[in-house]
Parts: structure tokens; sequence; C-alpha cells
């Protein structure tokens, strides 16, 4: 029996993730051959830490072998945080990303900036201008696509500043730690998946 689909495992998975005080962000299942990788990417307002990780992948461990849909195929659970290139399409994604730069598509124009504060329905973005960063007022209404951008030193602190500072919990771009970006089983390390932690079942 091959592994259940994913709208099959955000059934069994959702509540139980919710409970532990995370949302469920996006389940992706890959086959090859007869091994399959379940990957369950999940957040909260403070972040995913690799203990929280850990401790969460043996609760989801937990709950597939109590059901018949995992039979007796081999599977790799992963539970990790959303990495960066996520589309941020709800307010808590927003939320989450205050202080980190982003790429917005407008449809009449693109547009780089830091995320501000959602206030309301509008997101404010810190954009750069001739005299300094300025926050600009973006109506959510307005955005087509918006995805985290790739940040390798610290970002600067009048725009941080006007953003809003980060949330709790989150690492500023230039300053993560040797926890925060997962390492394959290759060895390689993978900027898009932080804070990764990996079952064999």
């Amino acid at each position: 029996m091959p592994v259940p689909p994913p709208e099959r495992i955000v059934e069994l998975v959702s509540d139980l993730i919710e409970r532990e005080g995370y949302d469920l962000e996006d389940v992706v299942v890959t086959a090859a051959g007869k091994h399959s990788t379940v990957r369950l990417m999940v957040d909260s307002d403070a972040g995913l830490g690799l203990d929280e990780a850990a401790r969460l992948s043996r609760l989801v461990s937990e709950a597939f072998d109590a059901v018949s849909d995992f039979g007796e195929s081999p599977y790799m659970l992963e539970v990790t945080s959303p990495g960066i290139g996520r589309p941020l399409t709800l307010d808590r994604h927003w939320r989450r990303a205050q202080g980190r730069k982003v790429r917005l598509d407008l449809g009449t124009e693109s547009l780089v900036g830091r995320v501000g504060e959602l206030v309301g329905e509008e997101i404010r973005i810190v954009v750069p201008d001739r005299n300094g960063p300025v926050v600009r007022a973006v109506p959510l209404a307005q955005v087509r696509a918006a995805t985290l951008e790739v940040e390798f030193n610290p970002p600067n602190a009048r725009e941080l500043e006007l953003a809003g500072g980060l949330p709790d919990g989150r690492v500023c771009a230039g300053e993560i730690d040797e926890n925060a970006v997962g390492v394959d089983e290759d060895g390689s390390d993978d900027e898009d998946e932080v804070n990764e932690t990996k079952v064999d079942k």
C-alpha cells in the first residue's frame, strides 16, 4: 500500500499540529520507487526550533503508526519550517515575515522591499528612496504574488526600524545559527529548509 495522498495526511495531522501551537502550512509527498518522503511544513509566530521539530516528528510518527493507511510502505518523515521562496498568502504569513525582504508582483509593477506591519487590509513595505528608506502602504488586494527573498547580510538598521523590527523568536537575516539551515543526507546545505528533522520509517 503506498503512502496516502497529501489530503489524507492533512486530515491525520492538522488537528495534532494545531494542538501543539503550530500551523500546518503544506504537505508534500514524493515517491521514489518503493520509498516515499512525507514532508510537513509547519510554522508558528515564534518559528520552529530544532528541538520542537524533532518533538513534532515523534508525535506525527506515532499518529501515522496508529492508522492502517501507511501499511508497510517505507517512508521518510520530514518536519520542517517553510523556506525562502514560499508565497505569502495569509495574514499570518505577512505577520511572521515582518522585517524580511520580499518581492511583490502588483500587476502593474514589481516591488522589492522589507515587510513592515500588517494594518487592516494593507501591508506596510519599506522601500528604498532617493533620501533613504520610506514606508509604502500596499493594499493586499493589489498583491498578485509575494515571496521572501534570500538575504546573506543583516538588514539595514533604518529599514528594520521602519519595518517595526522582527517578531519575537524570528532570526534576523545574516545571523542564522548552525541549526537554521537543514543539511541533506549528502551533507549539502539547503537554504530553503530551516530547522528540519527527519525520521526514517
